[in-house]
């Protein structure tokens, strides 16, 4: 940066990004106190989890940051948030079969739970097993790429 040309993101954008993290987290608390739609309070639920993952790049929101790095971190925090949820799906299965009775087969809630798929054959649950396996290649492929 001696010769005056600045790399990384400029004030302004650094400013943009930093309006954009806040106004989320604050968009989200809208949808959740609004009194009017059982479904915009789930939208809002979903996207104040969201706006406390996207708090994590509130840091990188500094004139002079490479985007690719905002980009980069970014894509762990959301590969993070796919492992943990398979794991807290993984446990939330081992606590019913540890804790909870199983279900009876003479009724007919019970029939369906026992006819039901595993968690680990559920789509979702592959789903985000390949969408997690999928950033950590895109974020090797960047880390490789930045050599």
């Amino acid at each position: 940066m001696s010769d005056g040309t600045q790399t990384g993101m400029s004030a302004r954008s650094a400013l943009r990004l930093e309006y954009f993290i806040i106004g989320l987290g604050l968009f989200a608390l809208v949808l959740i106190f609004q009194p009017f739609s059982l479904t915009l309070f789930a939208i809002g639920s979903g996207l104040v989890v969201l706006a406390g993952l996207v708090n994590n790049l509130l840091p990188l929101a500094q004139p002079g940051v490479q985007m690719r790095s905002v980009v980069k971190v970014a894509l762990v925090v959301a590969m993070i948030f796919c492992i943990v949820l398979l794991v807290s799906i993984a446990a939330a299965h081992l606590y019913g079969v540890f804790f909870l009775k199983p279900p009876d087969p003479n009724t007919l809630t019970g029939r369906a739970a026992l006819a039901a798929l595993p968690f680990y054959l559920q789509p979702f649950v592959w789903s985000l097993a390949v969408i997690a396996a999928g950033l950590a290649g895109i974020i090797t492929y960047m880390n490789k790429a930045a050599r």
